[in-house]
């Protein structure tokens, strides 16, 4: 196992491993009274971007537009010894997020549309700007 190694940019072989692997990420934002809130997500990276998607009107988005600080922890199902936690702050944006979702759908269900798409309600797409990253199982 390697040393874990701690840095506020995400190297190549980090980039590699949420952007090529269907390993779902645990988003943790914080609620108004400081609390802890975590919640899965589906992790997207986009020239060296790491982003997630979500649904308007969820917990999440709240939690965010109150206070932008985020975490989130990727680990490989498999050897859960190898991880990246990314903790920084984040930004909302309408904009790819439709294109975003279908993408991720491809990644993790297999299909070229997200199935369970609501017309009535807008998506997300969440980029979380670093400003430490963490992670273990790395050379």
């Amino acid at each position: 196992m390697a040393v874990k190694q701690r840095q506020a940019v995400l190297s190549e072989a980090q980039l590699r491993f949420l952007a090529e692997n269907p390993f779902v990420g645990v988003l943790t934002t914080l609620r108004r009274d400081g609390s802890p809130h975590s919640t899965v997500v589906w992790v997207d990276v986009e020239d060296g971007v790491v982003s997630f998607n979500t649904e308007e009107g969820r917990a999440k988005v709240r939690h965010i537009d109150d206070d932008p600080r985020v975490s989130l922890l990727v680990l490989d199902p498999s050897d859960p010894y190898k991880w990246v936690a990314i903790s920084g702050t984040s930004d909302v944006t309408t904009e790819g997020a439709r294109e975003q979702i279908d993408k991720l759908a491809k990644k993790y269900l297999g299909k070229d549309e997200y199935p369970w798409a609501s017309p009535d309600k807008r998506r997300l797409k969440v980029v979380i700007r670093p400003a430490h990253v963490d992670s273990s199982g790395f050379e």
